[in-house]
């Protein structure tokens, strides 16, 4: 790991001049023995691992959600598992708190390792998931695991991102400062105080994990300082549709069955029906989904955020990040960022020491209130190549602005013209869907009936694009339903992370690392990982998806006439990617993308026309680097080498 950067402590004036008057009264040995006690090492100003993991207290309550969700005539009571140091409470002194509240935590295990929580015969923690509490318990801060409403210990009922599984984990900040009641068993009277803590509480956890940090936080809940969600969900309606097109084949109602206890099942029936009944497949809003928009709400953040996301992550998409982030920067919020080439992978498996460090350095910022310049760094580390990173001083870059590109037709049927000229005439496709965006993408020089394709020429410098596109379509279909799909893809050769083999972008070793200390039943090391490559022809870099009826209403759809042109836009997933010099920007346009959005019930033919389609793509430098990029460029030239491209992304029944 590499040596951490040196800082002072920062405290509000009043702490600070409390300090000051306290350490006057000590001798220089008992200064040095409060410095130790807090955790702090003199050389390196930073929380150090001074106390006992071994010896951590480990305990369990139960907080009061306040709701019935199950309806058995009492609140509901949700399981919260305890890990923290034994050390700070005997001395009188009150520690921060890291939490990840999780549906995962019996049925199916968090980390690459898929680990659960076990317990002793008195019913404590023994081993928590992922490296949290063996890392941070040590340097001064508690760790807590919630079970999620309905799942593993927990009363109530699991609603997929609604009131009762956002009240669940909210009432346990609530509880931390002495806002909630818990107590010591499932259905006792006897309580527990919440006595050993200043309150102060970071969210974190990936997918689902991550997905209700970002909703407790669009609480505005007093406390929660900080939450650092990794591919994370920020509106569950765009998990499940992309403009009213269908993905995954499932609705809330499977997620809910895969996680919920026994106990809970047999209960909310009442609840599962409305899972079915409010989310119907026809990608139509309802208020179900509007309860499960978090992005409305950001407005009520007060915490700060710390994202973390893949790029090319194909089970919770980057419009999700695209949308929070750029929702948290309208409000204010304190905000930083990284972005890899991976598919829905925790940062722990392709980043770990920095990761460990950076994640330390957070946390010590925003609860302990060190002031060690973090705040002050670039706000995005963003990954080009495999395992080779860089920095930007804010994101989008200053200078981002968005161009109009324009396609238009070329000498073959569907393999066109990109530029910031208006485009004229009109291009067709039919729908095929067992073809999807990596299949189009590998014949972009091609005519083929099921994509209609637009270049550049080979690019004369590199260009950049950071943050989230639009593809205005004007479309004429066949048939009374059409699913629309708008891919941008570098074309040009590179090696990238294979985001779409089995691992996402990484392979799992067998050679661990310690991260933290260990007990008995809570190993501290966990397997290595290094990055799955793969060499390409082309890479898409973004891509969105749209059911055509959407085009006058995004929250309901409407039956096609066929025959009749029909203009809709298509919001494209975020992301920061640099085509270089002699590659070549391409935007497609397709039917069903194979593996990522549902096939409607026909397979259309749908006709461009290309006066009225366009893309607007957010560069930096804007359409001025778009044109110093093209001025000059030849002729598209395709390239002529064996590259494959990555394969069809790998398509199981996802999960967040």
């Amino acid at each position: 790991m590499s040596t951490r950067m040196r800082f002072t402590i920062w405290r509000p004036l009043a702490t600070a001049v409390i300090t000051l008057l306290t350490a006057a009264f000590l001798t220089p040995t008992a200064a040095h023995s409060a410095s130790d006690a807090a955790g702090l090492s003199g050389a390196a100003r930073e929380s150090r691992p001074v106390y006992s993991y071994q010896n951590a207290v480990r305990e369990a309550v139960w907080v009061d959600t306040g709701l019935d969700g199950d309806g058995d005539g009492r609140t509901d009571r949700v399981a919260v598992d305890v890990v923290r140091p034994r050390e700070p409470a005997a001395q009188g002194r009150k520690v921060p708190v890291i939490m990840d509240a999780s549906p995962y935590y019996s049925c199916c295990g968090r980390g690459n390792e898929s680990q659960r929580k076990t317990y002793d015969a008195a019913g404590n923690v023994v081993r928590m998931p992922l490296f949290y509490d063996n890392y941070f318990v040590p340097r001064g801060y508690a760790f807590v695991g919630v079970d999620l409403s309905g799942t593993s210990r927990s009363d109530g009922c699991e609603d997929v991102g609604g009131r009762y599984e956002v009240q669940s984990a909210k009432a346990v900040v609530d509880w931390l400062n002495g806002r909630a009641r818990a107590y010591t068993t499932r259905t006792g009277s006897a309580t527990a105080k919440a006595d050993w803590t200043n309150g102060r509480t970071g969210m974190i956890g990936k997918s689902w994990d991550g997905t209700i940090a970002n909703a407790v936080a669009a609480t505005g809940v007093r406390g929660l300082k900080t939450i650092v969600p990794i591919s994370a969900i920020s509106s569950w309606y765009d998990y499940y549709f992309a403009q009213g097109a269908p993905l995954y084949d499932s609705g809330p109602d499977r997620l809910a069955d895969y996680v919920d206890s026994p106990e809970s099942h047999a209960k909310c029936t009442a609840v599962q029906r409305r899972l079915v009944d409010e989310a119907p497949r026809t990608g139509d809003l309802t208020s179900l989904w509007a309860e499960r928009d978090y992005v409305k709400n950001a407005h009520h953040v007060k915490a700060s955020v710390f994202l973390v996301h893949g790029l090319q992550d194909l089970n919770v998409r980057t419009k999700h990040l695209g949308q929070w982030w750029d929702a948290l920067a309208r409000n204010g919020v304190e905000r930083k960022i990284w972005l890899s080439q991976t598919g829905h992978v925790d940062p722990f498996d392709f980043r770990r020491a920095t990761w460990v460090e950076t994640l330390h350095r957070w946390f010590d910022h925003e609860l302990l209130g060190y002031d060690n310049g973090i705040d002050r760094e670039p706000m995005a580390d963003i990954e080009r190549h495999p395992d080779q990173w860089v920095t930007s001083k804010v994101w989008p870059p200053k200078g981002t602005r968005t161009a109009t590109l324009r396609p238009a037709v070329g000498a073959r049927p569907g393999v066109g013209a990109l530029g910031l000229r208006k485009g004229t005439g009109t291009t067709a496709f039919t729908d095929d869907p067992g073809l999807g965006e990596t299949d189009w993408a590998a014949q972009i020089d091609a005519s083929t009936p099921e994509k209609a394709g637009f270049v550049t020429g080979a690019l004369t410098r590199d260009l950049r694009l950071s943050g989230s596109s639009k593809v205005t379509v004007t479309a004429t279909p066949t048939t009374a339903t059409a699913h629309l799909t708008a891919v941008l893809v570098d074309v040009g050769p590179d090696v990238i992370r294979d985001y779409a083999a089995s691992g996402e972008g990484i392979t799992t070793l067998t050679d661990r690392t310690c991260w933290g200390e260990s007990t008995a039943g809570d190993s501290a090391c966990f397997k290595e990982t290094t990055a799955r490559t793969a060499d390409v022809g082309q890479t898409v870099v973004s891509r969105g998806w749209a059911d055509l009826g959407t085009y006058a209403d995004p929250g309901k759809g409407v039956p096609l006439t066929p025959g009749k042109a029909y203009t809709i836009t298509l919001d494209l997933a975020a992301t920061d990617h640099v085509v270089p010099a002699g590659h070549r920007l391409a935007l497609i346009v397709a039917g069903t993308d194979k593996d990522l959005i549902d096939p409607p019930a026909d397979s259309p033919t749908l006709t461009l026309d290309l006066s009225r389609t366009s893309a607007r793509v957010p560069f930096v430098g804007g359409a001025d680097a778009f044109a110093r990029a093209t001025f000059g460029s030849a002729a598209r030239t395709p390239y002529a080498g064996p590259l494959d491209g990555v394969g069809t992304p790998h398509h199981t029944y996802r999960i967040p």
